[in-house]
């Protein structure tokens, strides 16, 4: 474990032992924390609740719901926005009715979802999707357009079409922008698909907290958050990942080693020379 991954554990380890002795001892200053569940009272929730069944179930219909809605408005995004980006005649005929509806919050399409959709489990599969559609169809869009032209060309001239195009220089090229409107996608998917469980759904997370709101289960509820905080973090982090796998090719300056400052005057010898060479030039300097 790695100094950066220590500082974490102290830094989230910190936190909590705060949140436990505001909680144990009743402060009540400008925020009242004698109203909050301690720490301890938390993890014996959610100790009971993860040997449930129903836990478990409420895990699996919110991950199913968030992966299949991110999925389909990943492909989609990724496909209106390379077209938005490539074709006039996309952008006149489809983007001014997207600008229209993006400005509107996903989870204000809850009642357009209940009359839309013969199930409420269809209705936040939509809503989540139209969460995570926008901002991958606005990223792809701007990263196509951002493209050098000479990439293109060079391609054109060796003989390659449409689709070659498509699929050696704009795709791959857009690849870094794609990825910075799918991490935003996710969790803006998280945020919506949450609200509309608590609104409309049967089973789920968001449901389940909203349930134990209810019923003053305050421990409950930060178990639920806790969890959400959770699985919110792994998908981000698994998006996180896939991007950076499928963009490796890009340079890293984040880990690039840190290199001594080169003298006025002093000729860098290519790694080609001899040793000998590197000491005249470094007696020459």
């Amino acid at each position: 474990m790695t100094a950066r991954h220590v500082l974490r554990v102290l830094s989230l380890a910190g936190a909590l032992g705060l949140w436990q002795l505001l909680t144990a001892l009743d402060v009540n200053l400008w925020l009242r924390f004698e109203q909050f569940p301690t720490v301890t009272d938390i993890a014996r929730t959610f100790g009971r609740r993860a040997g449930s069944d129903t836990y478990w179930q409420d895990l699996t219909d919110s991950l199913t719901r968030i992966v299949t809605g991110f999925t389909l408005a990943s492909v989609a995004g990724v496909a209106v926005g390379t077209a938005i980006a490539r074709s006039r005649l996309a952008a006149d005929l489809v983007g001014p009715v997207l600008e229209v509806l993006r400005p509107i919050p996903a989870i204000a399409l809850v009642p357009v979802a209940i009359l839309l959709f013969p199930s409420n489990e269809q209705g936040i599969v939509f809503i989540t999707f139209t969460a995570a559609f926008f901002p991958v169809m606005v990223s792809t869009r701007h990263a196509v357009r951002a493209l050098t032209p000479v990439w293109e060309e060079a391609v054109r001239t060796l003989g390659g079409g449409r689709w070659r195009v498509l699929g050696s220089v704009v795709l791959p090229g857009a690849l870094p922008g794609i990825f910075g409107g799918l991490s935003v996608g996710i969790g803006v998917s998280w945020i919506c698909v949450i609200s509309a469980e608590m609104i409309s759904g049967e089973y789920g997370v968001g449901y389940r907290t909203w349930q134990d709101y209810t019923v003053v289960d305050y421990p409950g509820v930060f178990v639920g958050m806790a969890t959400i905080g959770l699985l919110g973090w792994l998908t981000s982090t698994a998006v996180e990942l896939l991007g950076r796998r499928l963009t490796r090719w890009l340079p890293r300056t984040e880990s690039a080693p840190a290199t001594r400052p080169v003298r006025s005057g002093a000729r860098v010898a290519p790694r080609h020379e001899s040793s000998g060479a590197r000491k005249r030039v470094r007696a020459g300097a």
